[in-house]
């Protein structure tokens, strides 16, 4: 898959960053945003929604992720995340986003500094399962 070029970059991590602005953390106030590139151009953004019951929070990776395969997309070439110090995704994130392009742009933005860090998503999750290579039984 190609890698985006610098403008498109610039305008995933934009939406990714107004993403940011809807996230729901009233209990960690870690705020973040996330944009997935659709091959073609399209972009689709989720943030994260925290609960007071941890464990049933949602990360804004698989919030983007959720709402582009509920609007038919099943193909991503690259994700923005924008956070306060750049964060890369989590590895619950990693796993999921891997069942759809691991071999996806991972672009990691501090959102106080613009600083930016680009990784392939395989070099995030070198050994990700894959139940596609589970024997049928």
């Amino acid at each position: 898959m190609t890698e985006l070029k610098t403008r498109e970059i610039d305008q995933l991590v934009r939406a990714a960053a107004e993403a940011r602005d809807q996230a729901y953390a009233p209990h960690s106030h870690f705020y973040v945003g996330a944009a997935l590139w659709i091959p073609g151009g399209e972009i689709v953004s989720g943030c994260n929604v925290e609960n007071a019951s941890y464990s049933l929070s949602i990360c804004a990776e698989r919030v983007a992720t959720a709402a582009a395969v509920s609007q038919g997309h099943r193909a991503f070439q690259a994700i923005a995340i924008a956070s306060v110090g750049g964060v890369s995704p989590c590895g619950a994130c990693r796993q999921f986003l891997s069942e759809f392009a691991s071999d996806m742009q991972v672009i990691m933005t501090d959102v106080l500094t613009g600083a930016r860090q680009i990784r392939k998503l395989s070099q995030l999750l070198p050994d990700a399962f894959d139940a596609s290579s589970l024997p049928v039984t």
